[in-house]
């Protein structure tokens, strides 16, 4: 019957062959699931897909039977001639992540374009993406333009100047985070910006999804109230500084790089803030992010 229903739904639209259907696929609650997309995957000769232990089980429970062909992060070179002589034989073959968006923080582009470059054609099937789910609860009416920033550099140096160039943007920022990193990221951010608001999403679209906004500096508090909060996948939304703070703040960088050659940061938004009267926070965003700028200038 739901077979039945995707066809009579998505079945009037032309499926060529020889071509690879990127699929989006549900990034917890199943029924996210488009119609369109169990059409594709009815018809598809063969699934390549991130990871055949959580594929197999969203045919099945389907009612679908298809050959797999595991492409994931460490082979998707290597195994992208298995699916051009698939698509070589004239097949249609879908392409599928472990949830959500393929290609966004997820194996799928390095496929593509070999696809592309072998001359077959590559058509999207979109659907659930955990970032703009995050950006649609965000209510981040100041932004007008977003940038995915997915997962940040683990090693501390490499995460502390890509926070500060990131926070120096105009528009708002997604990350996405693992568990075990949330508590520190939160902390960093809350130390760099503790004004920003910031948008937290949990679990999102499963039974313990959570979505709460908060300046920077209480998401730290917020998580160490119930254990449960650091525990599941995080995205979070950094939304867009505000437009007077931030042009109060550029409107100053003559007189933080002065002070940044002669003093260590901290001094040198405290001496800033008494020579200017401009808000500390906005002055401390833009001395981070002008002193990563000048660390990337005069590294190797």
């Amino acid at each position: 019957m739901l077979l039945r229903a995707a066809a009579d739904a998505a079945g009037a639209q032309q499926y060529p062959a020889a071509a690879l259907y990127v699929v989006a696929t549900p990034i917890g609650n199943l029924a996210d699931l488009s119609l369109r997309a169990i059409h594709v995957l009815s018809i598809v000769d063969a699934v390549a897909c991130e990871d055949t232990r959580h594929s197999a089980p969203l045919l099945r429970h389907l009612g679908l039977d298809k050959p797999l062909v595991a492409i994931h992060q460490h082979n998707e070179r290597e195994a992208a001639p298995a699916v051009l002589a698939r698509l070589a034989g004239g097949e249609r073959v879908a392409y599928v992540s472990d949830a959500g968006t393929p290609g966004l923080s997820d194996p799928g582009a390095a496929l593509v374009a070999a696809v592309r470059e072998a001359g077959h054609r590559v058509l999207p099937i979109p659907g659930p993406s955990a970032a703009l789910a995050a950006l649609s609860v965000a209510g981040d009416a100041t932004a007008s333009s977003f940038r995915f920033a997915g997962f940040l550099p683990t090693t501390a140096g490499e995460r502390g100047r890509a926070l500060a160039a990131l926070l120096a943007q105009a528009d708002a920022q997604i990350l996405f985070e693992a568990p075990h990193r949330i508590e520190s990221l939160c902390r960093a951010l809350g130390e760099a910006a503790p004004a920003r608001r910031v948008t937290l999403c949990r679990e999102l679209t499963k039974q313990f999804e959570t979505v709460v906004t908060l300046d920077a500096s209480a998401l730290t508090g917020w998580l160490a109230e119930d254990a449960n909060r650091v525990r599941g996948e995080f995205v979070l939304v950094v939304h867009a500084p505000e437009a007077k703070a931030a042009a109060g703040a550029d409107a100053h960088d003559a007189t933080l790089r002065v002070l940044l050659e002669a003093l260590p940061l901290k001094q040198a938004v405290a001496l800033a803030v008494r020579l200017t009267a401009a808000p500390r926070n906005a002055l401390y965003e833009r001395a981070l992010a002008l002193k990563a700028a000048g660390d990337n200038a005069t590294s190797p």
